[in-house]
């Protein structure tokens, strides 16, 4: 796959060279016959609240006192036109605040708004929209509908050659799976966008569209998942922003009220320029009130420049790290988490590894009973689930996993083993229906995972992947892990004493700042996030330390386990105190 700087830079040469801006001739057809494939709950079609429109036209700078006629404005997923309604009556009360007239309206305004809708009974729609708003706005009747008919294109954005460059980018763009998208869609996509990488949501190539089609000082505004600044998939974007532009403004929507209806993504404000990313700084609030006089106040904060504590606008400091995790801290944690870094190594240059159970790609076949699988002893496993482990003891649920592999990983012999032939005979129908099988060969009967049979006799700790709080059990070398279990083991430290590191709020914190928000709370541990915990070397770690955690997280005393850790790291009383805050604000 090329690289993200070449794919923008190519992108870019051509938005700028392109002699018109609407699709190919049958393209947008295509492309609409594709997208009709999409069911109406995978079109992310979720739309946004007028104030929130307004606040986010207010950040980016788009003020009608200014001349808007002077600047171009993109928005590639227009839907019901939340923004193209908004962005028209602000550019034509300009017009005429400016000296403009009927006569010259046509040519001054069509250039101002380009307004992308895939769908052609929804881009009927919101030209009406617009030419009635035009129309309100003081244009006569008979222009506002050549100018509606002028700024809005059907067509995919994503597959659109724009004709020149934009002063602004702006919307909610459409947030939908990879697996929810047509197949021929996802190809098209695949030869275009350097983004679409890992399990990319549809929203991050909007953000590499857009930001193609920046001109110099240009803004990208939207409001979408904040999810690509953290996972794995945004890795590509997040090298693309840090490259060539500036992160302006960061506005965590989290529990507000931004959508029209209830969303279950995370959602932000992200305003992006095309400047040099010299400045590493970033203006950022948290959880506005939705309210449009506070916004219109929150948004003549972010306009001064500078943090204010009575409008809860914070400055951030090196948010954007190229391609890793960007923190955006909302609690004050961050330069408690970066000092830790400083400090201590990461848990695997501990001599720890970190790893996740197995997925089978068809439990209801190799999971069962384990006295009830009707294979040989060597092809059985006792399993852990997550369910096991839900007390904060492991209590076995009496699972277990046919195993396909033999002791040094590779796949064994059906013809060796009469009853695990049986076995994989009675169930071959529905094992080779699965994807990993149709790759595999003669190795259908493989699970997704390959097994390692040591795993099962290593001593290991065990980790669920969404908790409330990191629930760390001590396998003592008996099970092996499903796939929604982590696993931790241990060269150096002692399994109990890094049991009691990893349930405490140290841990806690570190995963918070790297995982992508749940509901309710929850927190991710996953083994992208568990490895980036930092941990003492084992040697630093006193006899009486040593005592002192064991005994903590013998008796699962979650307050004696916070404070023994913070003495082995060595916390002060303001990082303790920070802490604190911290695990305050998770058990509100």
């Amino acid at each position: 796959m090329p690289t993200t700087q070449v794919t923008f830079l190519e992108q870019l040469s051509l938005a700028n060279s392109k002699s018109g801006h609407p699709p190919a001739e049958g393209e947008a057809t295509a492309s609409s016959s594709l997208h009709q494939e999409l069911s109406a709950n995978d079109r992310g079609a979720v739309y946004t609240r007028p104030e929130v429109v307004a606040f986010m036209l207010d950040l980016a700078g788009y003020l009608k006192e200014s001349d808007l006629t002077l600047k171009r404005v993109l928005e590639p997923a227009a839907g019901d036109g939340a923004f193209a309604v908004q962005i028209v009556d602000r550019v034509v009360r300009s017009f005429l605040a400016h000296g403009g007239t009927s006569h010259d309206a046509a040519a001054r305004l069509q250039h101002c708004l380009v307004a992308v809708e895939v769908f052609e009974e929804s881009a009927a729609i919101l030209r009406a929209r617009l030419a009635t708003t035009a129309e309100g706005a003081g244009l006569g009747g008979h222009i506002s509908e050549q100018l509606a008919a002028k700024w809005v294109i059907v067509g995919d954005s994503l597959l659109t050659d724009f004709v020149g460059s934009f002063d602004l980018v702006i919307g909610n763009p459409p947030y939908v799976r990879q697996e929810s998208i047509p197949a021929g869609l996802l190809t098209r996509y695949r030869q275009r966008y350097a983004t679409l990488f890992n399990r990319a949501d549809l929203y991050v190539l909007f953000f590499e569209l857009g930001l193609s089609l920046l001109r110099p000082g240009g803004k990208l505004a939207f409001l979408c998942s904040d999810r690509w600044m953290k996972c794995a998939y945004g890795k590509p974007l997040r090298a693309l922003v840090a490259e060539h532009f500036s992160l302006d403004a960061f506005v965590d929507m989290v529990d507000t009220q931004a959508f029209t209806s209830e969303v279950v993504a995370y959602p932000a404000i992200t305003v992006i320029s095309r400047n040099p990313p010299t400045s590493q700084k970033t203006l950022a609030a948290f959880r506005p009130t939705i309210d449009t006089v506070q916004l219109q106040q929150l948004a003549s904060g972010f306009a001064a420049g500078n943090p204010s504590t009575k409008l809860g606008i914070r400055l951030l400091e090196s948010v954007v790290t190229g391609s890793a995790p960007w923190l955006l801290d909302g609690d004050g944690t961050l330069p408690l988490v970066r000092s830790l870094e400083k400090r201590f190594p990461l848990l695997e240059a501990c001599g720890c590894r970190v790893g996740i159970g197995v997925a089978t790609g068809c439990d209801r076949v190799f999971i069962d009973d384990f006295e009830r699988l009707a294979v040989e002893p060597e092809r059985k496993l006792r399993l852990v689930m997550a369910d096991c482990i839900r007390s904060g003891q492991l209590v076995w649920g009496g699972k277990g996993l046919v195993n396909p592999f033999e002791p040094d990983g590779s796949l064994a012999e059906p013809r060796q083993y009469p009853l695990f032939a049986a076995f994989l005979k009675h169930n071959e129908t529905a094992l080779k229906k699965r994807n990993v099988a149709q790759r595999s060969g003669d190795g259908w009967y493989r699970t997704i995972d390959r097994i390692w049979d040591h795993l099962t006799a290593t001593p290991k700790l065990l980790i669920p992947d969404i908790k409330g709080e990191p629930n760390v059990v001590i396998d003592s070398g008996e099970f092996y892990p499903h796939h929604n279990l982590y696993w931790v083991t241990s060269q150096e430290w002692g399994l109990q004493e890094l049991q009691a590191i990893l349930r405490s709020s140290i841990a806690k914190l570190f995963v918070a700042s790297y995982c992508v928000k749940m509901a309710n709370g929850f927190l991710r541990f996953q083994a992208q996030y568990i490895r980036r915990i930092r941990l003492p070397q084992w040697n630093s770690v006193s006899a009486s330390q040593r005592v002192a955690l064991r005994e903590a997280v013998q008796r699962l005393d979650q307050t004696a386990i916070d404070e023994i850790t913070n003495t082995v790291y060595g916390l002060d009383q303001d990082a303790i105190a920070t802490l604190q805050r911290f695990r305050d604000s998770f058990n509100q």
